[in-house]
């Protein structure tokens, strides 16, 4: 075991070797500064991913199921989808009245394509919803101003509104969106409420929505060849399970399905998105990893050469200590730490890199945001900093990478014979 002066004094040895052949220090590191900052930056995006999906979730709702004709995560054909019986407001009544657990019932109709505009502005391919009142006690019913519509309006087919917040940008970019009549497929209506801003990047058409009572909706743009979506509030996200399962077996008796015979609906809920979102994380990792394991290969060659070049150059070197009583665990660890040195430089270039590269970005999104609400959205999940764990990640994997692209050489050095050695030019 070699004592504490042995390692300062071999630490104090490999750190004069790599200064006194900097050039070759720098351009030995150049795989690793590779490796270490694709892993880095993919550590950053999957980051910044996994922040923007949970809001999504947090968007859709954790505690709600969406009874549907259509699979919202495409685990079902949508020619298979299309065969489907269209879900009606007598289902809707059905289920809500059947259902013991669940805290809400709610129907939902929509057509999308819609056209809105007012005083000169106007805005095409916006989704019109039919809504029940209740709905204000989803997450869309958080309001940026104005008010969600009463059972009283819906009752009486009020021709009210709700804006979606990308309607509302473009159609009142001033503000002051309150109290003013719009025309919806040229059917004035009158705006009381915005809804806050719930988009992101995966997930931004939600606030290119229109919410109106649903009772206006029907008798404006006609429920004919339309399904119905039943949203089902579950309480909380610790009942889902309980209540998709009740659903679905209410579900299936309303539609007069027999045992064995697959589900004519679907059941969406934000769970069915997470083997398409492993599956997004599982290709970025497989893609990152094969570019950073072909880094390291090249990083571990080149420091293993420079190792090597190393050695020889100071074989006599080595003769002398040895022949004064240097140990082979001594030689060894110097050549190990001296390779080791080598990646942690590496991985510094690599941080200070990363750290400039990711701020700097973040800075730009954060100021093309406001004139562009794609780059708004991204902007969002972007960090201007380096999360400390895949800082730590970068740190390990150096020293690991480090260790073993050293080992060999300096087992060659160790195991030099001394007599041999001296005899070196």
């Amino acid at each position: 075991m070699l004592t504490l002066s042995e390692i300062q004094e071999t630490i104090s040895m490999a750190v004069s070797s790599l200064l006194g052949n900097k050039l070759r220090s720098l351009l030995a590191s150049l795989g690793i500064v590779v490796g270490i900052s694709i892993v880095i930056l993919i550590g950053w995006a999957i980051n910044g991913l996994d922040a923007s999906f949970q809001k999504t979730f947090e968007i859709m709702g954790v505690d709600i199921l969406f009874v549907d004709k259509w699979d919202w995560a495409g685990r079902v054909d949508w020619r298979e989808a299309q065969k489907r019986n269209n879900i009606t407001f007598d289902d809707y009544e059905q289920l809500r009245s059947r259902l013991t657990y669940a805290e809400l019932v709610l129907p939902e109709i929509s057509q999308w394509g819609g056209r809105i505009s007012y005083d000169g502005n106007s805005l095409d391919g916006v989704s019109i919803v039919g809504v029940h009142p209740d709905n204000a006690k989803t997450p869309a019913g958080n309001l940026l101003e104005g008010r969600y519509f009463s059972s009283i309006e819906n009752n009486a087919d009020a021709r009210v509104a709700i804006l979606g917040h990308k309607i509302y940008e473009s159609i009142f970019p001033d503000g002051e969106a309150i109290g003013k009549e719009i025309e919806i497929n040229e059917r004035k209506f009158n705006v009381i409420g915005v809804v806050e801003k719930r988009g992101t990047v995966i997930f931004d058409m939600i606030d290119n929505q229109v919410f109106m009572p649903i009772n206006t909706f029907q008798k404006t743009l006609g429920t004919f060849n339309r399904s119905y979506r039943i949203a089902v509030k579950t309480g909380s996200e610790d009942n889902v399970e309980f209540v998709r399962e009740e659903t679905r077996g209410v579900f299936r008796s309303i539609r007069q399905q027999q045992p064995g015979e697959p589900d004519d609906f679907s059941i969406n809920e934000t769970k069915a998105f997470e083997s398409t979102i492993e599956d997004v994380k599982k290709w970025v990792y497989i893609i990152g990893i094969s570019m950073t394991g072909l880094s390291f290969v090249v990083g571990i060659i080149g420091i293993m050469n420079i190792m090597f070049v190393s050695v020889t150059e100071r074989t006599k070197e080595i003769g002398i200590r040895k022949s004064l009583g240097a140990k082979k665990k001594s030689i060894l660890v110097q050549f190990v730490i001296e390779s080791m040195l080598l990646c942690l430089f590496g991985s510094i270039i690599s941080l200070s890199f990363c750290f400039a590269l990711v701020n700097l970005i973040a800075v730009t999104l954060q100021a093309l945001g406001p004139s562009n609400d794609t780059i708004a959205n991204i902007s969002e999940f972007v960090l201007p900093t380096l999360p400390q764990e895949i800082v730590v990640i970068a740190i390990v994997v150096s020293i690991v990478v480090g260790i073993l692209a050293g080992l060999i050489p300096a087992s060659r050095a160790a195991n030099l014979d001394p007599v041999e050695a001296l005899r070196s030019d």
